[in-house]
């Protein structure tokens, strides 16, 4: 499987290349108020009001640096209906793809009851990569009504 890899802070990370429409760099974004803070705002992508989510602050708690190689990776996942729909995820040092096997996650052995979307954990000479399950975040901010945004 093919993963896109990013920091959150010193850590590393990954997301199946499957769900990523294409990465862009960060943008302006309206302030929307009364969410969680790791929602940095929404924006106009390709003419549709889409919400944004700061990696760096959904994990960390701080917010993304505003790096050079700090992207927004356009993510899809359906509608109940069926047809798509997009969202941004905002990461620091957005760097480069990587291909591995499903078997060669390993399971972290803690599970944080507040991020189910955290997954297993693969080495690699640049060090360990933590798993993002898609579809855990986007049933996690699903619960936010994120999702039904700009529809």
């Amino acid at each position: 499987m093919l993963l896109l890899v990013f920091y959150v802070g010193k850590n590393l990370y990954a997301i199946e290349t499957s769900r990523v429409v294409e990465v862009i760099p960060r943008v302006s974004y309206r302030e929307v108020h009364h969410v969680p803070e790791y929602v940095a705002g929404v924006f106009n992508y390709r003419g549709s009001i889409v919400p944004v989510i700061d990696l760096c602050r959904l994990i960390r708690g701080t917010p993304s640096k505003g790096y050079l190689s700090t992207r927004v990776m356009m993510v899809s996942y359906p509608r109940p209906d069926g047809t798509p729909r997009h969202i941004g995820l905002m990461a620091e040092r957005v760097i480069e793809t990587l291909d591995k096997a499903e078997t060669d996650f390993k399971d972290v052995g803690i599970q944080a009851n507040e991020a189910p979307y955290l997954g297993g954990i693969i080495t690699d000479k640049k060090g360990m990569i933590q798993r993002i399950r898609l579809e855990q975040l986007f049933s996690d901010v699903q619960h936010m009504n994120l999702l039904s945004a700009g529809a």
